[in-house]
């Protein structure tokens, strides 16, 4: 194994025992209990008095059963388990990924406020800005992911709250400095939040200056493609009241039975991309070496942007990068290939078990003028599957592109 290869999965092997231990009571019970914790569903919650029902001790901010809305026992043990993984101290558990990028975007703007957004950034968190902030008169910068300590102080305002990263970035795998944009986040007075979808378990935000951790748990914790859920954490008490205060507002939670799944699919997500990340590894290194195709965008190449960031600041990585043809090759021409894969599933998830494709041509917006790409593109994502197969099934298609 290369060094690179077991730099791919090296966050995975230290964390697995923590994914399985933690999460868990230590304590057994003289009676016995079971691995799993079991799922309570429930809505009312019962008190013995209404002194006890009526008691303002903090329940609600402290991971306590109150009413089903505001959390069950599973949601509050993924909560647990999930602030672990991250590094923070607290971590509000919601409905989808993409309500765990609105919900910080709600709680810490207001009208008059100022965002800046990556320009990479996932497609839906750019419609959100671009619609329901907008209406609430919050205004949106883009900056180019790749922008310079003063690219992007320049772009700064008296007015700036959030400045928001996405590392690496939607379709582009753009890698970010994300301890430089905590420096200028912070000097200014304003926010640092990442979608760190990606880099879950593999990069600590709050040990690199990040306020606002998002994570899209559909992806890798859930891991079986059967969960929609998403998740928010913090490392600071005072910026917990106020996201716990939104998600309690806007009548944010997760159903126990997703919870529960989640949960699970943590216990076995370091073996899964400990595989994962490795076969994606070698299938990017190997697609290199078609003449067809124009640019891997991994990461963990060297001529990824952003790679000496990638090093520098990650433990590992994981399954999804991105592929650029040549551009003698016609979108109608890669769509046909797309369509031949016998091994890949055309979908727009990702972080299962199986393995998928994804066109992104004509998907990827910008509005700076950089970091688009120039011909047909589109994104895997490596599942569990053997290498050979995969690589097979690859070749097949872009030997089918009569380059």
């Amino acid at each position: 194994m290369s060094d690179l290869e077991k730099q791919v999965s090296a966050g995975w092997s230290r964390m697995a025992s923590m994914l399985v231990r933690e999460g868990r009571p230590h304590e057994l019970p003289e009676s016995g209990t079971f691995v799993n914790a079991p799922v309570s569903r429930g809505s009312t919650v019962l008190f013995p008095s209404l002194e006890a029902m009526n008691r303002t001790d903090g329940r609600s901010h402290a991971h306590k059963v109150v009413y089903g809305a505001m959390g069950s026992p599973i949601q509050h043990q993924l909560e647990e388990m999930l602030s672990r993984i991250e590094g923070g101290t607290h971590t509000q558990v919601v409905g989808s990924g993409l309500a765990a990028c609105a919900l910080p975007l709600l709680a810490f703007l207001g009208c008059g406020d100022h965002l800046l957004l990556p320009d990479s950034v996932y497609g839906p968190t750019r419609r959100f800005a671009g619609t329901m902030l907008q209406r609430m008169g919050v205004t949106t910068t883009y900056y180019p992911p790749t922008a310079s300590r003063d690219e992007v102080l320049a772009l700064m305002r008296p007015e700036t709250k959030v400045l928001f990263a996405e590392s690496p970035g939607s379709h582009t795998f753009e890698v970010q400095d994300v301890p430089m944009l905590a420096g200028i986040a912070h000097e200014a007075g304003a926010l640092l939040m990442l979608d760190n979808t990606w880099g879950i378990g593999v990069f600590q935000p709050f040990t690199h200056g990040v306020d606002v951790s998002i994570q899209a748990l559909s992806k890798y914790p859930a891991g079986h493609s059967d969960v929609i859920m998403g998740s928010v954490t913090v490392n600071d008490e005072a910026h917990w009241k106020t996201l716990r205060d939104a998600a309690i507002q806007l009548g944010l939670c997760a159903g126990p039975d997703d919870c529960w799944l989640t949960l699970r699919g943590l216990r076995t997500m370091g073996v899964r991309l400990a595989h994962q990340s490795r076969s994606a590894l070698e299938i990017a290194q190997w697609l290199k070496t078609r003449p067809e195709v124009a640019r891997v965008l991994h990461p963990a190449l060297e001529d990824c942007p952003g790679h000496e960031f990638w090093k520098r600041d990650f433990t590992g990585a994981c399954g999804l990068f991105g592929v650029e043809l040549q551009p003698e090759i016609s979108v109608e021409a890669a769509e046909r290939m797309i369509d031949g894969f016998s091994m890949f599933g055309i979908g727009a998830s990702w972080g299962g078990y199986e393995s998928l494709v994804l066109p992104t041509t004509g998907h990827i917006r910008r509005v700076t003028g950089e970091g688009g790409p120039t011909s047909a593109t589109f994104r895997l994502h490596i599942g569990l599957e053997d290498v050979e197969d995969l690589k097979t099934d690859l070749a097949r298609g872009l030997d089918s592109l009569q380059f």
